[in-house]
């Protein structure tokens, strides 16, 4: 099914009405489609052509909002790239996707210089762009199909590989949708984005805002004291927090209640505590919790508005036309109460990890994505997640799996073994901890192997804690038994 383009759809029902701002400037419809069109005429000048994956390493900011909306002008797909990583972890994503160009700002050109340099093919172009109105006699497309790969959003499954998860704009669409079903999203709403917009909570804001008619208000990084300011001064109806987020910026507010124009907040992120829960809705903060993934395109399950003020614990039932199941090792559906794996089926289901049939068939399975993720459904359906991942570690708002940390370690020459976990972090909610197992008559300190590690992993993976012993705990078949490492 092809569709008119969204952007450029909504710039001609609303050019005037306000579609973005950073910092002191804002842009309407009309002129952030201008915006995008002028940077899908540089990049086809650039060579980008349909079906080519452009590359996107960018703080939040005008100019990553517009590239965005210029890949589908080019019937390119998007790969928007993590900031904080290093240039080793980039140079494996660049060349597990091998985009035709990457685009990055002057901040960010020694890491993409250094992620570039096994790719000599790759082209890479420093923002901004330069004029794309000089080359209005280049082509761009004007509806886009449902069904074609809008974006590749990295993720890092439980072995710590990265995997591209390819995102159709379908899948997007549906997403948009469902969440105004939650939202109850209309013209007029302004969404506030302190989110990385490179996860995919960040960029669906984007994509819903286009659909609904919402303007967006981007900060460039998180920062609680200036979200606390921003709700109360921005006229801000709709924002996305996890649960360390939220937690901050109740700190940085103080006793000051919920402006009365926020109408939902919606958390997601990982479970969040009861007493974070309860005293932000004694505030008056109106709480969607909400479950979702990058390979959903986002939220799957979230509290309808009119229970965000009330003590409910559960996320909330599945958005509409999405299913849940909860299942047993053996893939039987459990009743309601008891816990297991979480199934998802619905029409934002990625349509598989870029470059990994085998991986893709173990995930997606008889039309249910099978995530990882340990939930029960209680009597209504309702959805509880009782823990993200087995093993993942939701640490200030940012994913970090285990192995990823322990391959990095076990590269240095003195670690023998290597387990990775959290433990609580009163700022963070959790912070990464390693055990270490040492060679025979090797040494190494908690200095030197934070220094090795932050050449090799995002400094938000490294530990902040080591914890030297002489084994770890392991199971008859020899698998490290993470969560008994704290014991």
């Amino acid at each position: 099914m092809r569709m008119p383009l969204w952007l450029g759809a909504r710039a001609a029902l609303a050019p005037h009405a306000p579609a973005l701002r950073c910092g002191s400037s804002e842009w309407s419809f009309a002129e952030l489609d201008r915006a995008a069109r002028r940077a899908a005429r540089a990049l086809r000048a650039h060579g980008l052509r349909p079906g080519d994956r452009l590359a996107v390493l960018l703080p939040n900011g005008a100019e990553l909002v517009a590239l965005v909306h210029a890949a589908p002008l080019c019937g390119a797909v998007l790969v928007p790239l993590n900031t904080r990583l290093t240039a080793r972890e980039l140079a494996f994503q660049l060349r597990d996707c091998r985009p035709r160009l990457l685009v990055h700002d002057g901040g960010l050109a020694v890491a993409a210089k250094d992620a570039c340099a096994e790719l000599p093919d790759l082209s890479r172009l420093a923002t901004p762009l330069g004029d794309g109105e000089a080359r209005a006699d280049l082509p761009l497309e004007r509806e886009l199909d449902l069904g074609d790969t809008a974006a590749v959003v990295y993720t890092s499954g439980t072995s710590g590989a990265p995997k591209g998860a390819e995102l159709g704009h379908g899948a997007f669409l549906w997403s948009a949708a469902t969440a105004a079903f939650a939202q109850g999203a209309v013209p007029g709403d302004r969404w506030l984005a302190c989110l990385p917009l490179f996860h995919v909570g960040g960029l669906a804001i984007l994509y819903r805002s286009v659909l609904a008619g919402a303007a967006v208000t981007a900060h460039e990084r998180f920062d609680p004291a200036h979200v606390a300011d921003e709700l109360d001064r921005g006229g801000i109806t709709l924002v996305s927090l996890v649960a360390n987020m939220l937690e901050r910026v109740l700190d940085a507010r103080g006793e000051r209640p919920a402006p009365p124009g926020l109408r939902c907040v919606l958390l997601g992120g990982g479970p969040a505590p009861a007493d974070l829960l309860a005293r932000a809705r004694g505030l008056g903060f109106p709480i969607a919790t909400t479950y979702g993934l990058t390979e959903t395109a986002s939220q799957v399950a979230t509290l309808p508005l009119e229970l965000a003020r009330a003590e409910v614990d559960a996320v909330g039932p599945a958005l509409p036309g999405h299913a849940l199941r909860i299942v047993s090792p053996n893939g039987v559906t459990l009743p309601a109460g008891q816990p297991g794996e979480i199934a998802v089926r619905g029409p934002t289901l990625m349509k598989g990890y870029l470059g990994r049939p085998a991986e893709t068939a173990a995930a997606l399975r008889d039309g249910w994505l099978f995530t990882g993720d340990v939930g029960a459904l209680d009597a209504r359906g309702f959805l509880c997640v009782l823990d993200r991942r087995s093993d993942l570690i939701v640490s200030g708002g940012e994913n970090v799996y285990p192995a990823e940390v322990e391959s990095a370690l076990r590269e240095h020459p003195a670690v023998g073994d290597a387990g990775v976990a959290g433990e609580p972090d009163p700022r963070f909610g959790r912070r990464v901890a390693a055990w270490i197992v040492l060679r025979p008559e090797a040494r190494a300190s908690a200095p030197e192997l934070d220094a090795f590690c932050r050449g090799r992993i995002a400094g938000y993976k490294v530990p902040r804690a080591f914890h030297f012993v002489d084994e770890l705990p392991r199971g008859p078949s020899g698998k490290l038994l993470r969560r008994a490492l704290g014991e």
